[in-house]
């Protein structure tokens, strides 16, 4: 059974139709979070100040969010093929990429930021004054999605359509890692605190382990209809992940424990998920919300 959280509050971001998709705590202390439906970038302080940022096309579909090396926000613009950039003063500014639907975004240990196009099995590269890199994939069809800065300076993605956990090094050298479950259809990915990378696979209901070495552990979730999709590292090396489905979001630890919460309600449809700077666990609705979550992770 699912465990009550200590404490819940909500913050109400915007209405059902912009669709509060990613977020991530930012260089200023507050936590920033993407309007993919609304073409806006969001800002919600700890004390519950919102700001909204609007960007330059409504629907260029802000999607994945990160704070960059230079003291800024980047951002994937999936529907315009666009990585964006935004200060924490709220100034926006954008560079074209290869058309592909960039999606999924992290600063690598170069000083640039990956990115991962979903339509075209490549992984991205673009530096902070904006040159842009491709590396393809050994593989079509594979629709690459979320991407991770891993403990070994590499960067894994998942590959949602391929089933299987890609790795690229600084070099552009690529590794594929099959998962052992047919229709895990990996999603998230997040790199904890125990070492190891693990992610999401929203299609089988499991939550996966991935070592440096590509030793793979898979982790059942009480429903396998529950559809985890987003998840972040947590206290003691485990992971807080979101499960879109049910309308919950958990916690498993290494040994892969797992203890749910459940959020406001089954249809508030939770997607991205960070750890604040206060240690609370907030959630992105796409109802129009933004949840604090302060929970004991068992």
């Amino acid at each position: 059974m699912p465990a009550s959280p200590v404490s819940m509050r909500r913050f109400p971001v915007g209405d059902a139709q912009a669709g509060p998709y990613a977020i991530t705590t930012g260089p200023d202390g507050a936590l920033w979070f993407t309007l993919v439906h609304a073409g806006r970038i969001g800002r919600l302080s700890l004390d519950g100040r919102v700001e909204s940022h609007r960007l330059d096309r409504a629907d260029c579909g802000p999607s994945s969010i990160v704070p960059g090396p230079d003291g800024a926000l980047w951002f994937t613009r999936s529907r315009d093929h666009r990585i964006g950039r935004i200060t924490v003063d709220g100034e926006a500014s954008s560079f074209a990429v290869p058309e592909g639907g960039p999606f999924g975004i992290a600063c690598g240990g170069d000083g640039a930021l990956w990115f991962t196009q979903m339509h075209t099995d490549r992984i991205g590269r673009i530096t902070v004054d904006g040159r842009v890199s491709e590396h393809p994939l050994p593989l079509g069809g594979a629709f690459p999605s979320m991407i991770t800065a891993g403990p070994d300076g590499a960067l894994w993605f998942t590959l949602n359509r391929a089933n299987a956990i890609g790795r690229i090094d600084l070099g552009g050298e690529v590794e594929i890692h099959p998962l052992p479950s047919e229709g895990a259809a990996p999603v998230g990915i997040a790199c904890g605190g125990d070492g190891a990378v693990w992610f999401t696979e929203i299609g089988a209901g499991r939550i996966g382990r991935i070592t440096v070495d590509g030793s793979i552990e898979e982790f059942p979730l009480a429903d396998p209809a529950c559809r985890p999709h987003a998840l972040v590292a947590g206290a003691a090396g485990g992971c807080w992940f979101t499960a879109w489905a049910t309308g919950r979001v958990g916690f498993i630890a290494p040994d892969g424990r797992v203890r749910e919460h459940d959020l406001p309600s089954r249809s508030c449809e939770p997607h991205g998920i960070t750890v604040g700077p206060d240690g609370a666990c907030y959630v992105a609705l796409e109802i129009g919300e933004i949840v604090r979550l302060e929970a004991d992770p068992g």
